[in-house]
This record gives structure tokens, C-alpha cells and sequence, in this order.
């Protein structure tokens, strides 16, 4: 694989990894026990720390892409195993 597909790819994971620890830790203000501001939706957090997303979603990306190239490597689930409509050629049944 070209380094700039592989460079693609992370990104997608990047991106999408974002939206799986975007809820980790989060605290309400109710929660926290601080003021609300005029406004504010009682669903929404009490701090908002960029940085700290950021190496989350940098760890979670970074350990599915490496999942990722190792399956592309190794070949552990391949689109043929994932093919449903016709599974007798996997097994050789067909």
C-alpha cells in the first residue's frame, strides 16, 4: 500500500474516532456543580478541553489503523469472508 493512501485511511480513522470519544468524561455543569451561563442547554459540558480530545482521538485512531495494516497485512478478514450474498465460495460448498 502507497504511504499516501495509508495517509488517507488514518485520517478517515482520525475523523471518525472522534465521534467515538467525543462523549468520554463529559460532565454537565449540573454535574460539576457549576453555574449555568444564560442560554446554556443543561445537556451541554462544563469544559471543553481541545487537547485532551486530541490525544484521545490520536490514540483510538492510531490503534485501529494499526489493526487495520495488520489485517491488510495478514489478511484476517477478507471481503470475500465478508461477502454474505454468496458464501458457499468461501467454503468451497459451491
Amino acid at each position: 500500500m502507497k504511504w499516501t493512501s495509508m495517509l488517507a485511511i488514518y485520517v478517515l480513522f482520525w475523523a471518525f474516532s472522534v465521534f467515538l470519544v467525543l462523549p468520554w468524561g463529559v460532565r454537565t455543569t449540573d454535574e460539576a456543580g457549576g453555574d449555568y451561563v444564560a442560554g446554556q442547554a443543561e445537556s451541554a459540558p462544563h469544559e471543553f478541553r481541545l487537547g485532551r480530545l486530541a490525544l484521545h482521538v490520536t490514540i483510538v485512531a492510531t490503534a485501529l489503523f494499526a489493526l487495520f495494516v495488520a489485517n491488510y497485512r495478514f489478511g484476517w478478514v477478507t471481503p470475500q469472508m465478508l461477502d454474505l450474498f454468496n458464501r458457499d465460495s468461501v467454503y468451497g460448498h459451491g
